[in-house]
């Protein structure tokens, strides 16, 4: 057996240990420790609720409109912030100007952003796109900022001496050297788009996994807003994963 293989199936084992444990702990919690179904339901109980929710269509329902808003929000917030980031990384003017800026913004959360997205955008689609947009971008401009700025000067020195443009030095030189912080950032955002996505459900929406958890509350569905709590962290984790999949296979050129 290569030794790939068995670092596979190592990682796979411990993650059933870790989830194995994470269950106990959570069963001998609901029924010795709190023993209160209503007020934090055991795992067999949440996982009827997740049959009926999914034999009803309703994680479904939910779910693709939360996801489309995610998917739109991270790309529109992730070009934004590579671009912003390069940009200030790399030219002294755009970072003496929008850099200050830019780190003013970075302490307001999305969800005082939420107010005023309704206001200039209405209660629509468009409000949570901008939402989530926000907050991704301003996590991937400062990673990519970060790794722009970091680009070894000898190795736009020799990209000089070759006789390469300045703009083809960007596309050649700086976006891969800053391009482990690039990934870095992207997946910072995929969490970030999905803390923002639920604060801009929260209010004004009448679909999606933040409708859900707020209608469950209404109506003290607790075992409800537990399925709806582990799917937005499964939705999290898949996109965490495909990115960093992707990442690890552009950056093989790092490790060798």
């Amino acid at each position: 057996m290569s030794r790939a293989r068995r670092d596979q199936l190592a990682t796979v084992g411990w993650l059933v240990t870790s989830l194995v444990l994470m269950v106990a702990v959570w069963q001998v919690v609901a029924t010795v420790v709190i023993a209160d179904e209503q007020m934090f339901p055991g795992p067999v109980t949440v996982l009827a609720a997740a049959r009926t929710m999914l034999a009803n269509g309703y994680i479904a329902a939910n779910v693709w409109p939360s996801l489309t808003r995610v998917l739109v929000g991270f790309i529109l917030g992730a070009v934004g912030g590579v671009v912003l980031g390069i940009a200030t990384g790399r030219v002294l003017l755009l970072r003496r100007l929008l850099g200050p800026v830019l780190i003013l913004l970075r302490p307001v959360p999305a969800i005082a952003l939420v107010p005023v997205a309704i206001v200039w955008f209405g209660i629509g689609e468009e409000s949570k796109y901008a939402v989530i947009a926000y907050a991704v971008g301003l996590t991937v401009w400062l990673n990519t900022h970060a790794g722009a700025e970091a680009v070894p000067e000898t190795y736009l020195r020799a990209a000089r001496s070759l006789g390469v443009s300045r703009p083809r030095q960007f596309l050649s030189v700086v976006v891969p050297a800053a391009s482990p912080f690039i990934v870095t950032g992207l997946r910072l955002g995929a969490s970030v788009a999905f803390i923002s996505l639920i604060a801009a459900e929260l209010t004004g929406a009448s679909s999606g996994i933040g409708f859900q958890l707020q209608e469950s509350r209404q109506y003290l569905a607790t075992d409800a807003m537990f399925v709806s709590l582990i799917t937005l962290g499964v939705l999290g984790a898949a996109v965490d994963l495909a990115i960093s999949t992707a990442g690890h296979r552009l950056l093989r050129w790092e490790k060798s």
